[in-house]
Formats: structure tokens, sequence, C-alpha cells
């Protein structure tokens, strides 16, 4: 189950985070408020009340997390930005602390032998932009691409892996219509625009960073998931397609030339705000594609619930984590054989994948996640099953280095490779860290071994 004998001796072997889930100092050093902030300090948004306004201290401890990232054998990191850091008005003045901190996190980085994989966008939109209609206006989007200029502008001669987006479709579907993310809306007609004006910022900020480090390598960062009919009805098999069109198609098609699928234009029933040139900006030319996979969706129709009137439901037999999502390695491996068939993408990074246990803290103070660990040993095998298959694989980040804030979950669900004691900041690694190691080096020995 282990032969990760077909995943090439460059793969690049990381692990990832977010900004507003491990770095706290939300109001140190210039930084002012994001989307992320407002929401988790309204009662009843998050889980327990928890807030990002500590996390995990990352903001004070970067030397001690660049060591767990060696301590867990990763050569990769992949971080995001935090835009109210840099911006904290969205647009105009720049927080020259903000800069300097991810300054210091790159040098770090680099002095350690990590290689640096910037996200300039996870979620945490000024609230100032917010206040002027957030990722409904197309200001926004320009916004964005400014912002992104002075980023890489500052970073690009240390960083060339660079994702505009993180899970776009997080910021519009489940911020803008279910309302359980940031902002909090539950307008379809504000999610369809928020979707769009976000794609319209990736392709701008693909723009603005070849324009400031011409041998950047750009990417951005979708969450896929396949998406099965839970039988053979044909209510359901449409069930299946509006899911895909809505998970998959509506994220995939635009940035890759093909335009909106025009079955889901129907379905939503809003016009799009496509002014001319549109379109060529947001399907700008890519270096990679970067996949997030944790569940594949099963689902039966629902005339009578929300769009895309498909219900998800669980196999008999099925695992599941502590997210109730079900546990599915041979998704993964094909999301990765559609991208390279279907959509002929040419490099291609799983950026993040992992699972969520209920982790146990030891009387001698280790944390044992056989679950997680597991988890991790069979998606990695998936990798390779589909770079046998030709995914022109390069790489994947482990979701996540740490225990973090997990969103509308608060701090209840630990997805880290290294649980964290929020009390005390304490981080311990997990067995699933340390197998993590394991595999890095067996991989990266059998190639050593081939090429002696």
């Amino acid at each position: 189950m282990n032969d990760l004998s077909a995943l090439p001796a460059d793969f690049a072997w990381g692990v990832a985070t977010a900004a507003y889930q491990i770095e706290g100092a939300v109001a140190e050093d210039g930084r002012a408020p994001s989307i992320w902030d407002t929401f988790s300090h309204t009662p009843g948004k998050v889980a327990g009340n928890d807030t990002g306004d500590v996390a995990c201290d990352h903001y004070h401890r970067v030397p001690e997390d660049i060591a767990l990232i060696k301590e867990v054998g990763a050569g990769a990191y992949r971080f995001s930005l935090a835009w109210p850091r840099i911006v904290p008005g969205g647009d105009g003045p720049v927080n020259k602390a903000g800069l300097d901190f991810y300054d210091r996190l790159v040098d770090g980085l680099l002095d350690a032998g990590i290689t640096p994989f910037a996200t300039l966008y996870h979620w945490d939109l000024p609230q100032a932009l917010q206040d002027r209609g957030g990722w409904t206006v197309r200001e926004t989007a320009e916004h964005f691409a400014a912002y992104a200029s002075v980023v890489v502008e500052r970073l690009g001669d240390r960083v060339k892996d660079w994702a505009t987006l993180n899970e776009p479709l997080c910021s519009a579907w489940i911020g803008h219509l279910e309302g359980t993310m940031a902002p909090g809306l539950t307008d379809l007609t504000a999610a369809v625009r928020a979707s769009y004006h976000l794609h319209l910022g990736h392709g701008l900020a693909v723009q603005a960073i070849r324009a400031a480090s011409p041998d950047a390598r750009v990417g951005i960062v979708n969450n896929l998931s396949p998406v099965e009919a839970a039988t053979d009805r044909e209510a359901d098999r449409a069930a299946a397609v509006r899911g895909d069109g809505h998970t998959n198609r509506w994220w995939l098609d635009p940035i890759l030339g093909r335009g909106y699928p025009q079955d889901m234009v129907d379905l939503y029933g809003v016009e799009l705000p496509v002014q001319p040139g549109d379109m060529d900006i947001i399907a700008a030319p890519l270096d990679w594609l970067g996949v997030n996979y944790y569940f594949r969706q099963v689902v039966t129709a629902d005339a009578t619930g929300p769009v895309p009137h498909a219900k998800q439901v669980y196999l008999p037999g099925s695992r599941h984590t502590h997210m109730d999502w079900e546990v599915h390695a041979e998704g993964l491996e094909q999301l990765l054989l559609r991208l390279t068939e279907e959509y002929g993408v040419q490099r291609i990074y799983v950026t993040e994948n992992g699972s969520a246990y209920q982790d146990v803290v030891l009387a001698d103070g280790s944390v044992h996640d056989p679950e997680r660990t597991r988890y991790l040993e069979e998606h990695l095998a998936a990798c390779a099953r589909a770079v046998r298959k030709g995914a022109p694989l390069a790489g994947y980040f482990a979701w996540s280095l740490l225990d973090n804030f997990e969103w509308a979950y608060g701090y209840d669900k630990r997805f880290g490779l290294v649980h964290v004691d929020y009390a005390t900041q304490r981080r311990t690694v997990k067995s699933s860290g340390r197998r993590y190691a394991e595999l890095i080096r067996e991989a990266t020995a059998g190639h050593s071994g081939r090429t002696a």
C-alpha cells in the first residue's frame, strides 16, 4: 500500500497552513480586522464562540514552527499571507510591519532548506473592503491585484511558487450562499457575483504576479470532489451532474478557458457581470493547478433543497472523520486523472489533504493517531496510482502542519500532524507526523538508490 516509487524524484513533500487559522496577533503591528475577525466575534457563528485572536500564536513562534516543518520531513511549506496585515484598509497605505513579518518567515524557511509556496488569499478579506461590498463588487478584484503586486514585489526575489486564491468555492458558496462562513450571507445573487469577481481577481492577480516576478510559477487552489449519483434513477443522475457543476465545473471551466458552464448559468439564473476582455483575463495561462481534496459526494435529487438541488448521502459501511466526511482515497485518484485527461492540466499539486480526528494526549505526553496515519497512507497511495496512470502530480501538502482554528468549527476539530495545546501553545508531533517523515524518507531513499 505504501509503494510511492511512482512519485517523481523532484516531488514536493509539504505541509500547509493558513494565516487566520494559525497566526493570532490579530491587532498587532498594524493589522486591521478581516471578515473572519468580524464573523468569529459574532455570537453563535463559530462553535464555542471561538476566535482566531490567538490561534496557534504562530506570529510569535515562527522559528519553532519552521523546526516542526523539518521534523515532519517536509521540504516545502504552503502558507497564506494576511491581506489585512499587509494592506490593512484593503487598498491604500501598505503596512511595512506586515510585509516584514512575511519577509522573516520566507528567509527562515529558505535558511532551513524549505521551499516556500505562498497563497495570496485564504479567505481573510479586509473588513474595510467588505463594508464596501466585498467580493460582490468589481473593485475588490482590482484591489486584490494591487495587493498581489505589493507582496510579489517584496517577496518575489525569493518566493517563486504563488497561488492566487484558496478555495474560492468556499468564499462564494459557503460564505455568500450557505452563510456558515464569513461574511455569512445567504443570497444566491451575491454568491454568483462573488464567484465571478473572485475569478476576475484571480486573473488580474496572475497578471500582477507575472509583471512583478517574470519567473514566478503561478497557480490557483480549488477544492474539488467527485460527485456520484446514489442510485441509477434518472433524477439522481441529473442531481450528480448539477452537483458536479456546482462543486467542480464552475470553478475549473472559466480559469481553464472553457467559460462558465451554461447549464449552471441557467440553473442559478443570475446574470454574470462580464465586461469586454474579462474572460481572457480569468483564463490567464497558469503554471500549475492546486487541488484540495477531502471527500467525495454521493448525492440524491432534492427538488425542494437549495441549489444545486442535490443532497449528499452516505453509503452503508463507509468510514468517516470527525468532520463526518467520508474517507474515500479513490476519489483523489479520480480527480487527478480527470484533470489530466479531461482538462489537460500539465502540472498539479495536491495542495491540501488531511483528516480530523479526536486526538488524545497520553500520560507520557505522546499523541497516537492511527486513523489519521491510515488516511495519510491511503491518500498518498492514491497519488502514486494516479501518477502511474499519467497524472502530472508534482507535490503533496498535508493539511495541516498544526492543529488550528478550524473556521466555523472553532478549535474542536484537529487536522494537525502536530498537536497544539491551546492553553499553553505546547506543540507535540503526533504519530502521523512521524509516519509522514518516514514515508518521505523512504520515497526519497528509493530515488537515491535508483540514481546511484
